[in-house]
């Protein structure tokens, strides 16, 4: 009988990333999913598919670059020119006292974050194990389960303030955020996937101050954020100092399938990135680099995600608070996280009795796709098992089609709806 080793077994398992990937494929392999709401899949924008297909018909007309693309490999931590262009970029817009040592290059940063997180915590030489540990739950479902080590991760429960009538936001709880010898790195999304929340400029200080007078850094997930693909609705500045590690990515500017992911960070390790990357990948994919390189050197990046980019999203942001608020109505009590950023709504329904798992499998029956809650709140300590808030969100993708999540968001309604008066629960309430 096939036996998988511990480190089989673990990355074998169900996992929620897994069902979150399968559930893709299958919508996008015409099952009878009509609505796709649980993707982290960008939209298909045609004014950045022009600028994607434009740089690859350069590239095919100048001699030599198609054969430096596909025919050779690249250094394991990325194409130098790239490294460049992507140091200059930052030291020209942001003042970043980086070069090219201080970049790495990933298969996504899915990826970087794996590398990173097993770099900084997990089983050391001396014995002593580490954790990386996330200021704020909830956090990107992608993470909960790249430790190499069982109990990896810790997190802690946020404060939640309700804000006017149907809002929410999730707040840092510095009173309970203690750095001890246990930690290997503290780590935040910027914006944060599920919820859309952005930490403030004087969040990201007393974080990064905190985690230097602990002596351990401060990795920022920027997957979503400032200054690319700027899907970010608040007033913030880029932030990177020389204890502080940044995720970015190019997914979000309409290439997710290229995986392209990039690390800027401290050079020991930026080196130790492109160390890792070459013993799982000898090197990593060289199309995003390719395609992106011109635009780093030109600004035109900066330039695309401010005009096309962030308000195609504000846009479609819009047309699903208000499609919530004129759906939802006064049918259930329900609560959305304030959206700053990233492509989702984090929905909190404060009387759901059947927990989010549940509502995403009846969900599923009418063909809508969610993700449930709770795997999001990966990490909290045993004595906050009890809270009922954990499975009572979901995150909901509003970059689909508006018709595809106006669809959505009506059955949400209904099967909640349902689910609340069989419980008791008020309508109107």
């Amino acid at each position: 009988m096939l036996e998988f080793s511990l480190f089989g077994q673990r990355f074998s398992q169900q996992a929620g990333i897994l069902e979150l990937m399968d559930d893709l494929g299958q919508a996008s392999e015409g099952t009878d999913i009509v609505s796709m709401l649980g993707g982290g899949n960008p939209a298909s924008l045609p004014e950045m598919n022009l600028v994607w297909r434009r740089r690859l018909t350069e590239i095919l007309a100048q001699d030599g670059e198609l054969e430096a693309l596909v025919a050779q490999y690249d250094a394991p931590g990325g194409r130098l020119g790239f490294r460049r262009a992507m140091a200059d970029f930052l030291v020209r817009n942001f003042g970043w006292s980086v070069g090219p040592e201080n970049i790495a290059i990933t298969g996504g940063s899915q990826s970087a974050c794996f590398l990173l997180f097993n770099l900084l915590s997990g089983r050391f030489a001396g014995g002593e194990r580490k954790k990386i540990q996330f200021p704020l739950a909830p956090e990107y479902i992608g993470y909960a389960d790249q430790g190499l080590e069982p109990d990896q991760f810790v997190s802690h429960k946020p404060l939640v303030v309700e804000e006017d009538s149907s809002f929410f936001k999730y707040h840092v709880d510095f009173s309970d955020l203690t750095i001890g010898p246990e930690t290997g790195a503290l780590c935040a999304g910027r914006p944060t996937n599920p919820t859309g929340n952005v930490l403030t400029d004087d969040e990201v200080k007393h974080l990064s101050r905190l985690a230097r007078e602990a002596g351990v850094p401060l990795i920022l997930d920027n997957a979503y954020g400032a200054p690319f693909p700027s899907i970010i609705f608040e007033p913030v500045e880029p932030y990177w100092d020389d204890n502080t590690i940044v995720s970015m990515s190019l997914s979000k500017l309409g290439l997710p399938s290229v995986r392209t992911g990039i690390v800027v960070a401290p050079e020991p390790v930026a080196r130790a990135v492109a160390s890792a990357n070459s013993i799982l990948n000898l090197t990593n994919p060289g199309l995003g680099q390719a395609l992106v390189q011109p635009l780093l050197e030109s600004n035109a990046l900066l330039e695309l995600s401010a005009r096309v980019i962030r308000p195609f999203y504000e846009r479609r942001r819009a047309f699903a608070l208000e499609t919530a608020s004129r759906v939802f109505g006064r049918r259930f009590p329900y609560r959305i996280h304030r959206a700053q950023g990233s492509i989702f709504l984090w929905i909190w329904f404060p009387s759901l009795s059947i927990g989010s798992r549940e509502l995403y499998r009846r969900l599923k029956e009418r063909g809508v796709l969610v993700v449930p809650g709770d795997a999001f709140f990966f990490g909290l300590p045993p004595s906050e098992d009890g809270w009922k808030h954990r499975s009572q969100c979901v995150r909901v993708n509003y970059s689909r089609d508006e018709r595809e999540v106006e669809l959505g968001l009506r059955v949400l309604a209904d099967v909640v709806e349902q689910a609340e008066s069989s419980s008791g629960v008020s309508v109107g309430a």
